[in-house]
């Protein structure tokens, strides 16, 4: 019996006992932990496959270790422009055991599946939200009279123009 399962982006042929160094999960070491996105399932020649997921399938397995997966060297460069950049990622990832593949989860026992879940906090206490205001009646006020003839324009102020030619010095003789 196999299974094809997708976790952290990727998709993962799996059988019972098979391990996996899948994206890191946010599980300890021991713990259950459920795939429950199931795109194929064949057991003894017969086949379920999924439109996209078989529904109701899980895939259970088991945290073996959480680690930080081999150094990637990144190396940038632009000839003849005095430019290099060299950086290192180590991926975070999770090493996990296939312990049971069920086609039905309907079926399995509540108990068998109970996986531990994050403890759930109270709700914090709302703050009383401000009474809202009565809205005011309206109030028709007195229509103000239109004016008919529009205002004119203050008169501009009349300037003297300047002169364009200097006038003359006399000379005395």
């Amino acid at each position: 019996m196999y299974a094809v399962i997708k976790t952290g982006g990727k998709q993962y042929r799996v059988k019972e006992g098979d391990v996996l160094e899948i994206e890191k999960l946010g599980a300890e070491k021991g713990q259950k932990v459920n795939f429950d996105q199931v795109f194929l399932i064949e057991d003894e020649g017969r086949v379920l496959v999924g439109t996209p997921v078989v529904e109701n399938a899980v895939v259970r397995a088991e945290v073996v270790e959480n680690f930080k997966g081999d150094k990637v060297l990144i190396f940038k460069k632009k000839r003849r422009k005095q430019y290099r950049r060299t950086k290192g990622h180590r991926q975070e990832l999770t090493k996990v055991r296939i312990e049971k593949i069920h086609p039905d989860a309907k079926l399995i026992l509540a108990e068998e599946l109970k996986v531990e879940a994050p403890p759930v906090r109270p709700a914090a206490p709302k703050a009383a939200a401000p009474a809202k205001k009565a809205p005011k009646p309206a109030v028709k006020k007195a229509a103000a009279p239109k004016e008919t003839a529009k205002p004119k324009a203050a008169p501009k102020k009349k300037t003297e123009p300047k002169p364009t030619a200097k006038p003359k010095k006399k000379v005395k003789e």
